[in-house]
């Protein structure tokens, strides 16, 4: 039997005016996707548990079928993973995005996604500077997104916001919260110092661009084994993805990562590479598992009608190939499965409990139904313990 899961990345959404009163999924063109729905099960599955805060992280180790309540590490702890990073007991670890502060509110999370080599350059300045009293260490990452790993902090008690959730909002309201709060304040403090004159936001502001004003610190956590996959379910695995929380989680569950030339983990990523990669691992695995960020940074960006289209594109050059390459490779199944909402009005995360659709071998009676929240709510399942989806798909 062959398996393949596709995580199209925040694609749940809510009615949008600016959609004709429709989702991105109902406005989209997504005929693949809709005839997985209608061949096979529809439902929608609660991939943020009560308590945890809606992310990447929570949602795709639920998909993934780990029960968070138990495994869940921080997010930064699963992208140490994907970097082959390890820390010592005392050390916690952080999630450091470079972000631009303006007028006290969140103005742009990705600091203008800004470019490999110009964040690398910060991340050596940050690690060349003193922090009175503290032991850092600053990890390079994929373009905004970093670590920070901070000594003699293992049992911190921290609450620190995601800087996705709260675009353009004030900046203050979301300060990290707790024990050792005043800590991380002091750090955040200290790089703002740091980034004001260097020379990459000195060239980045005359060059009209948005520059890294600040670091924001969150997702903290310390590193938590997960067990494999091929200890769970006897199966080999690959996963396709362009972000580190992705990488992370599959290293975790010992899958092979598999590296697509032009996989930007934004919307202008090579969609028809990652179906062309994930067609030819089918030869060679399992499983194979392909995560698309596009619909979620899309949101983010407050973009509906971008979205509908990272939607559309998924369909078209990473579904429809699938399905075509499954034809020929006897029994199998295809699930596609969105780890949490996206919303577009908000700019964040929601824990509004997303769709999922699945179909293949052994799967049946078929809902009759196209792939949107509405089909799902209205005529398909509800997994409360999300964590269960997997044990379905794969009929354990």
């Amino acid at each position: 039997m062959k398996y393949v899961i596709i995580l199209p990345d925040g694609a749940s959404d809510e009615p949008l005016a600016e959609l004709g009163g429709r989702t991105p999924l109902e406005a989209a063109a997504i005929p693949h996707m809709d005839a997985i729905a209608r061949a096979g099960r529809l439902g929608r599955v609660v991939t943020i548990p009560p308590g945890f805060t809606p992310g990447t992280d929570v949602g795709t180790l639920t998909l993934m079928g780990y029960d968070p309540r138990t495994c869940y590490s921080g997010r930064a702890p699963m992208e140490a993973t994907a970097r082959g990073l390890t820390t010592t007991p005392d050390q916690l670890i952080f999630r450091c995005n470079f972000v631009h502060l303006a007028e006290g509110r969140m103005r742009d999370f990705t600091a203008g996604h800004i470019a490999q080599a110009d964040a690398a350059e910060l991340i050596a300045a940050l690690n060349a500077a003193e922090f009175p009293g503290e032991t850092c260490a600053f990890h390079p990452g994929v373009s905004y997104r970093n670590l920070m790993f901070l000594s003699r902090a293992a049992g911190l008690g921290l609450a620190c916001a995601p800087p996705h959730d709260i675009a353009d909002q004030e900046v203050d309201r979301h300060q990290p919260r707790g024990e050792g709060s005043e800590r991380i304040r002091a750090i955040m403090a200290r790089a703002r110092q740091v980034l004001a004159d260097h020379p990459v936001t000195r060239r980045r502001r005359a060059a009209g661009e948005a520059w890294a004003t600040d670091i924001w610190l969150w997702g903290q956590g310390v590193q938590v084994p997960l067990r494999s996959l091929r200890e769970r379910y006897g199966l080999r695995g690959a996963l396709i993805t362009a972000v580190d929380i992705l990488r992370g989680i599959g290293v975790g569950m010992g899958m092979d990562l598999i590296e697509v030339p032009g996989a930007t983990g934004y919307i202008d990523t090579d969609y028809a590479g990652k179906g062309r990669a994930a067609v030819r691992a089918l030869a060679d695995y399992d499983l194979v598992v392909v995560h698309v960020e596009a619909p979620d940074e899309s949101a983010h960006q407050g973009m509906a009608g971008e979205k509908v289209k990272s939607l559309e594109r998924i369909d078209q050059a990473v579904v429809g190939p699938l399905l075509e390459a499954l034809r020929g490779c006897g029994e199998h199944r295809i699930l596609v499965a969105p780890d949490h909402a996206t919303l577009v009005r908000s700019k964040g995360h929601d824990a509004l409990p997303p769709p999922f659709c699945y179909a293949g071998t052994g799967i049946g009676p078929g809902s009759g139904r196209p792939f949107s929240e509405a089909e799902a709510e209205a005529g398909g399942d509800f997994l409360e313990q999300g964590y269960t989806l997997l044990d379905a798909f794969l009929g354990r």
